[in-house]
């Protein structure tokens, strides 16, 4: 039982951990009808914040996009001035000013478009660099309303195997006080013993301690499922579901084939390795000449022969830069991008073996819980055979109510694990399926 309590805690654990954004500033919405697993997940993928704030994130690298294509455009700004000079060029003749090159008050106002015309493909490699960046985006939004998804399974299963759970107690603490009325009559005609009175009394109360803490952590994962699906607390939680899945042989290679080609980590670990490429792309052309053209039109004085007439003017440049010397900068740069798309490399490589472990253990996994409930369905049926017999033994007075609590012990300890196994068969099949990539939400 400590087992059980353990392994509920922790899934309520993790999934108070990562539903605590949702408590905070999460609104409660009604959910009208039964609420199945797919609704449950439905509500979760709808109203999580951390899915909302990753679905503005793939906006945001959308509109990074559009950033970085502006560099094809040429750049067009307008501006005007004015601008006092004392003293200005001028011509005298013997001390007298007679011709002014330049007036005192300058006025200027103009429109210039500026345009880079050739970069060696720098401009190209940062469009692809933020296209990149919105596919990884949206990978990990894929991931977070997955693992999310992943957690709201574990909640709603959590839930239906712990209320089997107490059922199988309540059960088995209606048989014991069966069993305590039946050995407190014997008791009064002299058949039984106090102690086997005593017994039996130990046995109830472990069990109702048993129920308690049961009932307890159900609150909790109820508690915890309506936080994380943004559920309102005065409704109550129509669970439906069980554990029955059809169960079907799998094919390691071909499992591992599909996780490979569609695991969201390594979709995300294939963009990760793109970005760092680009980014060593763009710095191998960081040092390269660049050839950029302005032009500007507008209106100004200061012209001959009238310097205070305000005559229209056009300007017009081409300009080269050539990057001969950056303190070593441009050169660390080039170091610094291909040791990242090394790492990234890499990375990729760790998340291929690691993807194939998932797959071959959840496999493992899900073969060993398939056996187990081959094993307990059979002990469950030997435990209620055995507790009916000793039931009967007991009334004729041809066992002792030892024996009559050790059955139902028995038989309450082969439900439990015929219902753990059950657990574990399910789980595993979802987790089988978020390690192959497949999409249950």
């Amino acid at each position: 039982m400590k087992r059980i309590l353990t392994g509920t805690a922790g899934i309520a654990a993790t999934a108070i951990m990562l539903a605590w954004p949702i408590w905070a500033i999460g609104a409660e919405i009604p959910v009208e009808g039964a609420l199945t697993i797919e609704k449950t997940i439905h509500l979760v993928c709808e109203n999580n914040h951390t899915l909302k704030a990753g679905s503005d994130e793939v906006r945001a690298a959308d509109a990074r996009i559009t950033q970085s294509r502006s560099a094809y455009f040429p750049q067009i700004s307008a501006s005007a001035g004015y601008t006092y000079l004392n003293p200005v060029p001028e011509m005298s003749f013997f001390g007298t000013p007679m011709l002014k090159f330049a007036p005192n008050d300058n006025y200027e106002a103009k429109v210039t478009a500026k345009a880079t015309l050739f970069d060696f493909g720098k401009r190209g490699s940062t469009v692809d660099l933020a296209k990149t960046g919105k596919k990884t985006a949206e990978q990990s939004l894929e991931i977070s309303r997955r693992d999310l998804s992943f957690q709201a399974v574990q909640l709603f299963y959590g839930v239906l195997f712990l209320r089997e759970s107490i059922g199988v107690e309540q059960k088995e603490i209606a048989a014991l006080n069966k069993a305590l009325e039946f050995t407190t009559k014997r008791y009064q005609t002299g058949a039984a013993t106090k102690f086997d009175v005593l017994s039996t009394d130990v046995r109830i109360a472990a069990a109702k301690s048993k129920l308690l803490d049961l009932r307890h952590e159900l609150l909790r994962q109820e508690l915890t499922l309506r936080r994380l699906s943004g559920m309102e607390d005065n409704l109550p939680l129509n669970i439906q579901g069980s554990f029955a899945v059809t169960r079907a042989d799998r094919n390691n290679a071909e499992l591992v084939t599909l996780a490979l080609n569609q695991r969201l980590e390594m979709k995300l670990s294939v963009e990760n390795e793109t970005a760092a490429r680009q980014r060593r792309s763009i710095a191998m052309k960081n040092g390269l000449p660049v050839v950029s053209a302005s032009a500007s039109y507008g209106v100004t004085n200061g012209l001959m022969p009238d310097i205070n007439e305000i005559r229209e003017n056009f300007a017009g440049s081409l300009h080269l830069e050539v990057p001969l010397f950056s303190g070593f900068k441009t050169s660390a740069e080039r170091q610094e991008a291909t040791a990242l798309m090394h790492a990234a490399a890499n990375r990729k490589f760790d998340t291929e073996l690691q993807v194939k472990n998932d797959v071959e253990e959840t496999i493992h996994a899900l073969k060993t819980a398939s056996e187990k409930i081959t094993a307990t369905e059979v002990q469950v049926q030997q435990a209620k055979l055995a507790a009916e017999h000793a039931r009967a033994r007991y009334e004729n007075g041809m066992a002792t109510v030892l024996d009559l609590l050790n059955t139902e012990a028995s038989l309450s300890e082969a439900e439990l694990a015929k219902l753990r196994a059950d657990y574990a068969y399910v789980m595993n099949n979802y987790t089988l399926k978020r390690a192959t990539g497949e999409i249950f939400w």
